[in-house]
Protein backbone atom coordinates (compact mmCIF):
# COMPACT_ATOMS: atom_id res chain seq x y z
CA UNK A 1 0.00 0.00 0.00
CA UNK A 2 1.59 3.24 -1.08
CA UNK A 3 -0.65 5.43 1.05
CA UNK A 4 -2.18 8.70 0.11
CA UNK A 5 1.19 10.40 0.05
CA UNK A 6 -0.35 13.75 0.89
CA UNK A 7 2.81 14.97 2.59
CA UNK A 8 6.10 15.32 0.71
CA UNK A 9 9.17 17.48 0.33
CA UNK A 10 9.45 20.43 2.68
CA UNK A 11 6.01 19.73 4.09
CA UNK A 12 7.23 16.31 5.26
CA UNK A 13 10.06 18.00 7.15
CA UNK A 14 7.54 20.25 8.90
CA UNK A 15 5.39 17.23 9.74
CA UNK A 16 8.41 15.43 11.21
CA UNK A 17 9.27 18.43 13.39
CA UNK A 18 5.65 18.66 14.43
CA UNK A 19 5.67 14.97 15.28
CA UNK A 20 8.78 15.35 17.41
CA UNK A 21 7.19 18.27 19.23
CA UNK A 22 3.95 16.30 19.68
CA UNK A 23 5.84 13.36 21.15
CA UNK A 24 7.72 15.61 23.56
CA UNK A 25 4.60 17.45 24.75
CA UNK A 26 2.49 14.31 25.01
CA UNK A 27 5.13 12.48 26.99
CA UNK A 28 5.74 15.45 29.28
CA UNK A 29 2.05 15.78 30.11
CA UNK A 30 1.28 12.08 30.38
CA UNK A 31 4.33 11.16 32.43
CA UNK A 32 4.00 14.02 34.92
CA UNK A 33 0.25 13.86 35.47
CA UNK A 34 -2.48 11.27 35.38
CA UNK A 35 -2.43 7.46 35.51
CA UNK A 36 1.04 7.16 33.95
CA UNK A 37 2.71 9.27 36.62
CA UNK A 38 5.41 7.57 38.73
CA UNK A 39 6.56 8.58 42.18
CA UNK A 40 10.26 8.37 41.31
CA UNK A 41 11.67 9.84 38.12
CA UNK A 42 13.48 7.35 35.87
CA UNK A 43 17.25 7.41 35.98
CA UNK A 44 19.01 9.56 33.35
CA UNK A 45 20.35 6.43 31.68
CA UNK A 46 16.83 5.03 31.31
CA UNK A 47 15.55 8.28 29.81
CA UNK A 48 18.50 8.26 27.40
CA UNK A 49 17.67 4.74 26.23
CA UNK A 50 14.02 5.68 25.70
CA UNK A 51 15.14 8.65 23.59
CA UNK A 52 17.38 6.35 21.58
CA UNK A 53 14.53 3.86 20.99
CA UNK A 54 12.28 6.68 19.76
CA UNK A 55 15.07 8.07 17.58
CA UNK A 56 15.63 4.63 16.06
CA UNK A 57 11.90 4.32 15.38
CA UNK A 58 12.16 7.59 13.45
CA UNK A 59 15.45 7.16 11.54
CA UNK A 60 16.86 3.72 12.31
CA UNK A 61 15.30 1.79 9.42
CA UNK A 62 16.59 4.30 6.88
CA UNK A 63 20.08 4.18 8.37
CA UNK A 64 20.10 0.38 8.44
CA UNK A 65 18.86 0.11 4.86
CA UNK A 66 21.48 2.58 3.67
CA UNK A 67 24.25 0.83 5.61
CA UNK A 68 23.37 -2.55 4.09
CA UNK A 69 23.52 -0.95 0.64
CA UNK A 70 27.04 0.33 1.26
CA UNK A 71 26.13 3.85 2.43
CA UNK A 72 25.30 6.26 3.74
CA UNK A 73 27.07 8.40 1.17
CA UNK A 74 24.84 11.46 1.37
CA UNK A 75 22.83 13.20 4.07
CA UNK A 76 19.60 12.47 2.18
CA UNK A 77 20.11 8.77 2.84
CA UNK A 78 19.93 9.44 6.58
CA UNK A 79 17.02 11.87 6.54
CA UNK A 80 14.22 9.53 5.50
CA UNK A 81 12.16 9.49 8.67
CA UNK A 82 9.40 7.04 9.53
CA UNK A 83 6.99 9.88 10.19
CA UNK A 84 3.93 7.66 10.45
CA UNK A 85 5.49 5.60 13.22
CA UNK A 86 6.47 8.66 15.25
CA UNK A 87 3.08 10.35 14.98
CA UNK A 88 1.24 7.14 15.87
CA UNK A 89 3.41 6.70 18.96
CA UNK A 90 2.70 10.30 19.94
CA UNK A 91 -1.07 9.86 19.72
CA UNK A 92 -0.82 6.47 21.44
CA UNK A 93 -0.03 8.24 24.71
CA UNK A 94 -3.77 8.94 25.11
CA UNK A 95 -4.93 5.30 24.90
CA UNK A 96 -1.96 4.30 27.06
CA UNK A 97 -3.13 6.65 29.81
CA UNK A 98 -6.70 5.41 29.46
CA UNK A 99 -5.58 1.76 29.67
CA UNK A 100 -3.47 2.51 32.75
CA UNK A 101 -6.46 4.20 34.37
CA UNK A 102 -8.73 1.28 33.48
CA UNK A 103 -6.28 -1.20 34.96
CA UNK A 104 -5.92 0.81 38.17
CA UNK A 105 -9.69 1.16 38.66
CA UNK A 106 -10.54 -2.45 37.86
CA UNK A 107 -7.63 -3.87 39.85
CA UNK A 108 -8.54 -1.71 42.85
CA UNK A 109 -12.15 -2.90 42.68
CA UNK A 110 -11.13 -6.54 42.50
CA UNK A 111 -8.71 -6.08 45.38
CA UNK A 112 -11.59 -4.87 47.57
CA UNK A 113 -13.93 -7.67 46.57
CA UNK A 114 -11.50 -10.61 46.43
CA UNK A 115 -11.69 -13.10 49.27
CA UNK A 116 -8.01 -13.98 49.16
CA UNK A 117 -4.68 -13.25 47.55
CA UNK A 118 -4.92 -16.17 45.13
CA UNK A 119 -8.35 -15.06 43.96
CA UNK A 120 -7.07 -11.55 43.33
CA UNK A 121 -4.03 -12.80 41.42
CA UNK A 122 -6.22 -15.04 39.27
CA UNK A 123 -8.39 -12.05 38.28
CA UNK A 124 -5.59 -9.49 37.93
CA UNK A 125 -3.61 -11.39 35.28
CA UNK A 126 -6.43 -11.59 32.70
CA UNK A 127 -7.19 -7.94 33.42
CA UNK A 128 -3.59 -7.00 32.62
CA UNK A 129 -3.60 -9.02 29.41
CA UNK A 130 -6.89 -7.43 28.38
CA UNK A 131 -5.59 -3.92 28.98
CA UNK A 132 -2.41 -4.57 27.01
CA UNK A 133 -4.46 -6.07 24.17
CA UNK A 134 -6.70 -2.99 24.08
CA UNK A 135 -3.66 -0.72 23.85
CA UNK A 136 -2.06 -2.78 21.09
CA UNK A 137 -5.31 -2.67 19.12
CA UNK A 138 -5.50 1.11 19.51
CA UNK A 139 -1.84 1.53 18.54
CA UNK A 140 -2.32 -0.71 15.52
CA UNK A 141 -5.23 1.44 14.36
CA UNK A 142 -3.18 4.61 14.83
CA UNK A 143 -0.27 3.16 12.89
CA UNK A 144 -2.55 2.11 10.04
CA UNK A 145 -4.17 5.56 9.91
CA UNK A 146 -0.81 7.35 9.96
CA UNK A 147 0.53 5.04 7.27
CA UNK A 148 -2.49 5.75 5.06
CA UNK A 149 -2.13 9.50 5.57
CA UNK A 150 1.63 9.91 5.20
CA UNK A 151 2.50 7.08 2.85
CA UNK A 152 5.05 4.29 3.14
CA UNK A 153 7.97 4.60 5.53
CA UNK A 154 11.56 3.87 4.38
CA UNK A 155 11.23 0.35 5.74
CA UNK A 156 7.71 -0.18 4.39
CA UNK A 157 5.13 -1.79 6.60
CA UNK A 158 7.89 -3.52 8.59
CA UNK A 159 8.66 -0.13 10.15
CA UNK A 160 5.14 -0.09 11.56
CA UNK A 161 5.57 -3.47 13.23
CA UNK A 162 8.73 -2.16 14.89
CA UNK A 163 6.83 0.85 16.23
CA UNK A 164 4.03 -1.46 17.39
CA UNK A 165 6.50 -3.58 19.39
CA UNK A 166 8.15 -0.45 20.78
CA UNK A 167 4.77 0.89 21.92
CA UNK A 168 4.10 -2.34 23.80
CA UNK A 169 7.51 -2.15 25.46
CA UNK A 170 7.06 1.46 26.53
CA UNK A 171 3.56 0.83 27.92
CA UNK A 172 4.64 -2.14 30.02
CA UNK A 173 7.74 -0.35 31.26
CA UNK A 174 5.71 2.65 32.37
CA UNK A 175 2.90 0.58 33.85
CA UNK A 176 5.39 -1.31 35.99
CA UNK A 177 6.99 1.97 37.04
CA UNK A 178 3.62 3.30 38.19
CA UNK A 179 3.44 0.44 40.67
CA UNK A 180 7.00 0.85 41.90
CA UNK A 181 8.80 -1.74 39.78
CA UNK A 182 11.58 0.14 37.99
CA UNK A 183 14.57 -2.19 37.88
CA UNK A 184 13.26 -4.67 35.29
CA UNK A 185 11.93 -1.96 32.93
CA UNK A 186 15.24 -0.09 33.09
CA UNK A 187 17.19 -3.26 32.29
CA UNK A 188 14.92 -4.27 29.41
CA UNK A 189 14.85 -0.79 27.87
CA UNK A 190 18.64 -0.68 28.02
CA UNK A 191 18.91 -4.17 26.55
CA UNK A 192 16.58 -3.30 23.66
CA UNK A 193 18.47 -0.10 22.89
CA UNK A 194 21.82 -1.85 23.11
CA UNK A 195 20.66 -4.56 20.70
CA UNK A 196 19.65 -1.94 18.14
CA UNK A 197 23.04 -0.27 18.47
CA UNK A 198 24.72 -3.67 18.12
CA UNK A 199 22.77 -4.46 14.94
CA UNK A 200 24.01 -1.24 13.31
CA UNK A 201 27.56 -1.84 14.51
CA UNK A 202 27.56 -5.37 13.09
CA UNK A 203 26.60 -4.07 9.66
CA UNK A 204 29.44 -1.55 9.63
CA UNK A 205 31.86 -4.08 11.13
CA UNK A 206 31.03 -6.45 8.29
CA UNK A 207 32.80 -4.08 5.89
CA UNK A 208 36.16 -4.72 7.53
CA UNK A 209 38.42 -7.28 5.86
CA UNK A 210 37.81 -10.72 7.30
CA UNK A 211 34.74 -9.60 9.28
CA UNK A 212 32.11 -10.10 6.61
CA UNK A 213 30.37 -12.75 8.71
CA UNK A 214 29.52 -10.19 11.39
CA UNK A 215 26.82 -8.64 9.22
CA UNK A 216 25.28 -11.93 8.07
CA UNK A 217 22.57 -12.28 10.79
CA UNK A 218 21.32 -8.71 10.35
CA UNK A 219 21.48 -8.94 6.56
CA UNK A 220 19.53 -12.20 6.53
CA UNK A 221 16.82 -10.80 8.83
CA UNK A 222 16.43 -7.62 6.77
CA UNK A 223 16.35 -9.54 3.47
CA UNK A 224 13.63 -11.81 4.82
CA UNK A 225 11.44 -9.38 6.76
CA UNK A 226 12.61 -5.83 6.01
CA UNK A 227 14.58 -3.37 8.17
CA UNK A 228 11.77 -3.27 10.71
CA UNK A 229 12.70 -6.82 11.69
CA UNK A 230 15.38 -5.47 14.02
CA UNK A 231 13.19 -3.27 16.25
CA UNK A 232 10.32 -5.75 15.99
CA UNK A 233 12.42 -8.63 17.27
CA UNK A 234 14.32 -6.60 19.85
CA UNK A 235 11.42 -4.60 21.30
CA UNK A 236 9.01 -7.50 20.93
CA UNK A 237 11.25 -9.82 22.93
CA UNK A 238 11.81 -7.19 25.61
CA UNK A 239 8.07 -6.48 25.80
CA UNK A 240 7.31 -10.19 26.16
CA UNK A 241 9.74 -10.50 29.07
CA UNK A 242 8.22 -7.43 30.71
CA UNK A 243 4.72 -8.81 30.19
CA UNK A 244 5.66 -12.02 32.00
CA UNK A 245 7.25 -9.97 34.77
CA UNK A 246 4.21 -7.69 34.98
CA UNK A 247 1.84 -10.66 35.14
CA UNK A 248 3.66 -11.77 38.28
CA UNK A 249 4.35 -8.38 39.85
CA UNK A 250 1.04 -6.64 39.23
CA UNK A 251 -0.93 -9.69 40.37
CA UNK A 252 0.36 -9.12 43.90
CA UNK A 253 -2.06 -7.34 46.21
CA UNK A 254 0.81 -5.38 47.70
CA UNK A 255 1.39 -3.65 44.34
CA UNK A 256 -2.08 -2.09 44.50
CA UNK A 257 -2.38 -1.39 48.22
CA UNK A 258 -2.56 2.30 49.06
CA UNK A 259 -0.81 3.95 51.99
CA UNK A 260 -3.84 3.49 54.19
CA UNK A 261 -4.59 -0.10 53.24
CA UNK A 262 -3.98 -2.92 55.63
CA UNK A 263 -0.98 -5.10 54.81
Amino acid sequence: MAGLGVVSGGARFVVVLGGVFAVAVALWIALREGPLRVARRPAPATRAWVCWLLAYALLGDALLTSALAGGPDEADELWRPATAALLALAFAVAPAAWCAHLFAVRAGGRLRTSRGLDEFAASARPLLLGVVTLFLAALGALLAAAHALLGAAPGGTSALTGAWALGALLLLARLLGVYGSTRAPALLLAAAGACEVTALCLVFAGRLPGCEAAAVPVTAAVDAFGPGAVPTAVCGAAALVLLIHAARTLALASAHAGPGDAP
